[in-house]
């Protein structure tokens, strides 16, 4: 559809369904849950966990880590957080919670902790002194493309096609 214009806009998870909602987006990639009230939504992949850390941190050595890997590491978990991970052996942090992921990482680059977070996240907020590894039967994050039920345009129809796999040949089915 290259006559019609798609705008990105960052959605923060705690308001993505008010933004839809509002009319703010006509569709969003969220993560679930999500209330789904009014909405459709069509769950399209889960994310990997990861744990980020200091580029220097003897975690590095590993290719994947798993949960008893983290034990007596400080875990961070930003008031933005999206997993709500619970690690056994972890120790709470002795400092306020980071506003966001961004601060979260920034922390994490010091080497007071580590962070546990989906991979498009460890990515978006990549620097060169931290390093994530992937967490094996860590919490994953479900993202589902989602727009308001009694606002379906029929841009909206034909990007929902797309997601699905239709092509302008496929029926609707």
């Amino acid at each position: 559809m290259p006559r019609t214009r798609l705008e990105l806009e960052e959605i923060a998870p705690t308001s993505q369904r008010d933004q839809l909602l509002a009319g703010a987006v006509d569709a969003a990639l969220v993560r679930l849950p999500i209330d789904k009230t009014d909405l459709h939504a069509i769950s399209l992949y889960d994310e990997v966990p990861v744990v980020v850390f200091s580029s220097d941190s003897s975690l590095s050595v590993a290719e994947e880590l798993a949960p008893e890997d983290l034990a007596g590491e400080v875990l961070i978990v930003p008031e933005d957080d999206v997993l709500q991970p619970a690690v056994p052996g972890t120790i709470a942090p002795r400092f306020a919670a980071p506003a966001d992921t961004k601060a979260a990482v920034e922390l994490a680059a010091t080497g007071v902790g580590i962070l546990i977070v989906p991979m498009s996240l460890a990515r978006l907020h990549h620097r060169k002194d931290v390093a994530y590894r992937p967490l094996s039967g860590g919490p994953v994050s479900s993202v589902a493309l989602a727009w308001v039920a009694e606002r379906t345009t029929p841009e909206v129809e034909a990007f929902v096609g797309i997601v699905r796999g239709r092509s302008v040949n496929s029926s609707r089915s």
